[in-house]
């Protein structure tokens, strides 16, 4: 029996000898100078662009997931680029590799626990016995509860009320939001620890707001944190500090070894 061949097909662009196509539009004249990073990010995960609102509100949300500091993927990536200085590339995506339930992907942990919850944003304002159930799985599971809590952005992340006014200021303060917001004041009372919505949470949240696939989120975040990890290339190879990292490293965890060795003297 034959099988039908599927068609293989694109929608995102084309290319000839003189042209660039992009969503339908031509990439010179109607792109380039017209469209910022963040606008042909937003193209890229929608196939259109984004409206005065949609803009301000995705590009503060890819420009909160750009730097953290030396976070645990800049430290790989400077490791990586001191041990293959030729490969920017392999040491940017040594980085990337990190972005996972903990740090940066969480993103895409909240937006699907919220689309679960929730699947069709309700217009209800206590979303709370929403909010039961969702804590209740997570830790009957032992799980932690993506998009809340912050290891050392304590009692608050700075970054969220941030971006909840702009919420506020774009129109995206929608039920998500709220939902997210509700998740964590259950997940605070049942605790009684400080489990504030973090910046991936409300990036989360603010993902379903724009009616994005969970799936993808955590690309904005691989998207953002590139642009970082560039930066963390480029002052390592002006102020390198990998080298120095792994020797301390090196001393600190062989130091029993030293103190069991016997003295020549």
């Amino acid at each position: 029996m034959s099988s039908k061949k599927k068609s293989i097909r694109t929608d995102i662009g084309w290319s000839d000898a003189t042209s660039i196509t992009l969503f339908g539009k031509d990439f010179p004249t109607e792109i380039l100078g017209h469209l910022n990073l963040g606008d042909m990010g937003f193209m890229e995960l929608t196939g259109r662009v984004p409206n005065a609102k949609e803009s301000r509100m995705f590009n503060a949300m890819v420009v909160t997931l750009v730097e953290h500091g030396i976070t645990p993927s800049a430290i790989v990536a400077r490791m990586t680029y001191l041990g293959a200085p030729e490969s920017l590339q392999g040491a940017v995506a040594a980085g990337l590799n990190g972005l996972g339930t903990v740090f940066v992907g969480s993103i895409e942990g909240a937006a699907k626990m919220l689309y679960d919850a929730m699947p069709k944003p309700l217009a209800e304002e206590n979303l709370r016995p929403l909010a039961g159930p969702v804590v209740e799985s997570f830790q009957s599971q032992k799980k932690i509860i993506p998009g809340i809590g912050h290891p050392f952005h304590k009692p608050i992340d700075p970054r969220t009320p941030r971006l909840f006014a702009l919420a506020r200021e774009t129109g995206f303060d929608g039920p998500y939001l709220k939902l997210m917001t509700a998740i964590s004041e259950e997940a605070q009372q049942r605790s009684g620890k400080p489990l504030p919505v973090n910046a991936t949470g409300a990036i989360g949240a603010l993902c379903c707001e724009m009616g994005f696939d969970w799936k993808i989120c955590r690309g904005l975040g691989v998207m953002a944190r590139a642009v970082g990890l560039v930066g963390h290339i480029l002052e390592e190879s002006r102020k390198p500090m990998a080298a120095d990292i792994w020797h301390s490293i090196e001393a600190e965890a062989t130091a029993h070894f030293h103190a069991q060795t016997p003295s020549n003297e």
